[in-house]
């Protein structure tokens, strides 16, 4: 078939399965023939690929929440808007005096030319992500202490695309998809009209695909960690407009000089640090187009140097043949990632639960949102997870006398973001937990942030806050 020809069909295709009309059932799509929890965990099921000639589409059409309606939390504990009305809310950041901070943002424009741009975009209307990016940062403020921000205010505007936010000092830093900023910040304050200062330049070439740049500090704050993802899938557009890109990288604030931490991790989104072993682990967003069953979505603990395969290959070696050059001489030195999160689900917010107080099963692991996929059917992810961990730092697994793995899947934390009908009342998008111990969950679809708590554990102290 004609390249010309084949580009024709798909994007009728795909444009019939977005829009919901009859017919076409050859591009109906792969389904999954492993359960979700077969792909998960330590060692999940690796199947043989099974190449997509037309991608499975499966997006889900977005029915926002009600204005009495909820996700499910957990046995043992509840959930409440804490705040709402939000333009598209990302990533957060809790300041010391309690305020949270939350990235209203999105893509930049996109310019893909062609049938697939007009096919990408197509999609993310569809899956409620093709609005206009806010490239703002707000203010959540709960005055008094009722688990619900009375006070919602723009703190800094003006960005382009900001994802990640640390705090050292008196410094906020902000990562733009193009760049780290940095902005003076005072404790109590409510807005920042400084301008502000580039520290590094970040790669954001097009097709900037994957756009988020996201940051986190080490202990004493010396150095920072910006994670950036791939511009492609597989490098389908070479690997020239690569560079720099599928990486963690480090920069040492006093010099200014940075280094590429780990490479070869498609889309890093979520980073943490692990509180037993003070360990930086991160989520990672994997391949598409290689079916419903491939390449699980991972949490991985990242030390430097390592390599985790990407483009050539997946999963500790698996190569992927649709990688030209071909390196098969990288499979050994690839590193396998410590956890599998299932096919697709789109892992993008980590925290871990040090400062949680949510009970005695939600005391010792990781907190991951999942935002949900596009290239699995049945959909995959649509919620939020817990990860148990044991006293080694490391996912606390669970195996029989045959070594066969019996426990230590990921728990549904807050879950009902996809409708028995296939519609999704949001996405949860990042996860971080709030000066009294409670799990807040940004929803970009729904423009809420959600707050998980457990009535019965006494809420931790908060400081006060600058009025």
């Amino acid at each position: 078939m004609k390249t010309k020809t084949r580009n024709i069909l798909i994007f009728l295709g795909l444009t019939t399965a977005v829009v919901g009309g009859a017919g076409w059932y050859f591009l109906s799509g792969d389904k999954a023939q492993l359960d979700i929890a077969q792909v998960s965990g330590p060692s999940p099921e690796i199947t043989a690929p099974r190449k997509e000639i037309f991608p499975t589409i499966n997006v889900a059409d977005v029915k926002p929440w009600g204005p009495n309606e909820a996700p499910k939390a957990a046995e043992g504990l509840q959930v409440a808007r804490f705040a709402d009305g939000l333009d598209h809310p990302r990533s957060m950041l809790v300041l010391p005096n309690g305020d949270v901070l939350v990235a209203e943002t999105n893509s930049p424009p996109r310019e893909n030319p062609g049938i697939e741009g007009m096919v990408m975009r197509l999609l993310m209307n569809k899956a409620g992500a093709g609005v206009k990016s806010a490239n703002r940062i707000s203010l959540l403020r709960d005055s008094d202490g009722d688990g619900k921000a009375e006070t919602k205010t723009p703190f800094l505007e003006g960005l382009n695309s900001p994802y990640g936010m640390v705090l050292i000092g008196d410094t906020l830093y902000v990562a733009n998809t193009d760049a780290v900023m940095a902005f003076p910040y005072s404790e109590g304050q409510t807005k920042i009209t400084a301008k502000g200062r580039k520290v590094l330049s970040l790669p954001a070439q097009k097709p900037n695909n994957h756009w988020t740049r996201n940051l986190i500090a080490n202990a004493d704050g010396t150095k920072l960690f910006v994670a950036i993802g791939s511009a492609s899938n597989v490098a389908e557009k070479g690997l020239e407009v690569e560079k720099g890109r599928a990486r963690i990288i480090e920069l040492d604030l006093a010099t200014g000089k940075k280094r590429d931490f780990a490479v070869g991790l498609r889309n890093p989104v979520g980073m943490a640090w692990e509180p037993s072993s003070d360990a930086l682990w991160t989520v990672v967003n994997e391949r598409d187009m290689l079916g419903s069953d491939l390449v699980p979505d991972y949490l991985t603990k990242v030390e430097a140097g390592m390599h985790f395969g990407w483009p050539w290959n997946y999963w500790g070696g698996y190569e992927d043949f649709r990688v030209e050059p071909r390196r098969p001489e990288l499979r050994e030195y690839t590193r396998r990632p410590d956890y599998a999160l299932g096919t697709h689900v789109a892992p993008l917010g980590l925290t871990f639960a040090e400062k949680a107080a949510l009970g005695s099963g939600f005391a010792n692991g990781a907190f991951v949102a999942l935002h949900g996929s596009w290239n699995r059917k049945p959909a995959s992810g649509y919620k939020v997870v817990f990860v148990p961990f044991g006293d080694n730092g490391r996912p606390a697994v669970i195996r029989d006398a045959k070594g066969k793995v019996t426990g230590g899947l990921p728990v549904n934390v807050l879950s009902g973001f996809l409708t028995k009908s296939g519609d999704a009342k949001g996405r949860p998008t990042d996860v971080t937990i709030d000066s009294k111990g409670a799990l807040l969950v940004t929803d970009d679809v729904s423009g809420i942030v959600w707050r998980v708590s457990n009535p019965k554990v006494q809420a931790k102290p908060v400081q006060t806050a600058m009025r």
